[in-house]
């Protein structure tokens, strides 16, 4: 089945789901409403990023109407030309991110996580954007009710981050974050710049699973000690010849 028919497919579910869980009588049948918002939760971050891919693509179409367009004048053809080259990117990580989130379920969806977040090229401007990604993730876990933990943090002189490691707990931590690992890229004109140049600045993002602690037993028969009595003067001695 082609990527295209999935997400509708997914997409009619998901209205479907919506609809079912206004029901009054599902509502009133706590194991039913159960399954089908876990369901729902589960089809909510496809349909999110599957709807703005959809935008993306429009606004790359308007771009590419405007530049086939022979009346287009110079400057609006210049900015058409960026929007039709950010816009495409954006659209090719979005199609690659739902071909990703529509593989079958892993295990390790469920596993906590620990977050890096690393400020690279940019100087001050890519520590504040690595400021501004874990602000934008801390929002994120607090309206999916998880748990965070600052591990480290350092920052710069001017509130920017150099790096922050964090952990995130909760329901299905791993599963919605670990598309996130990358490097991230904003091109914006920093608040320092008075010529109003635009700057490319990146940061680079790691999400790791939470090891689960693993109890061994150890039988006190398989264990071997060897026991071992030190030759020589020893003592003083020692500090005499050494």
């Amino acid at each position: 089945m082609k990527l295209e028919d999935q997400l509708r497919r997914a997409e009619q579910k998901y209205d479907e789901l919506t609809q079912r869980l206004q029901d009054g009588q599902v509502v009133s049948d706590p194991d039913r409403f159960a399954a089908l918002m876990k369901e729902y939760k589960k089809l909510t971050p496809i349909i999110e990023v599957y709807r703005s891919y959809i935008s993306c693509r429009n606004a790359l179409s308007e771009a590419e109407e405007l530049l086939a367009d022979p009346d287009t004048d110079a400057e609006l053809r210049e900015m058409a030309q960026s929007e039709r080259l950010s816009q495409s990117e954006q659209c090719a990580a979005l199609e690659d991110k739902l071909q990703r989130m529509l593989l079958p379920e892993d295990e390790a969806d469920q596993r906590n996580v620990i977050v890096e977040i690393r400020s690279g090229a940019g100087g001050e401007e890519a520590a504040l954007f690595a400021h501004s990604l874990h602000r934008m993730y801390s929002m994120y876990a607090e309206r999916q009710g998880w748990q965070q933990t600052i591990l480290n943090h350092s920052e710069t002189e001017l509130g920017g981050t150099k790096e922050i490691i964090f952990s995130l707990s909760g329901d299905r931590v791993y599963a919605k974050m670990k598309f996130e690992s990358g490097v991230h890229r904003v091109q914006r004109v920093p608040e320092t710049e008075s010529q109003g140049r635009i700057h490319t600045s990146t940061v680079t993002v790691a999400v790791l699973q939470e090891v689960e602690d693993v109890e061994l037993e150890l039988n006190p028969k398989d264990l071997r000690i060897d026991t071992f009595r030190s030759s020589g003067a020893g003592g003083q001695h020692i500090n005499k010849t050494s």
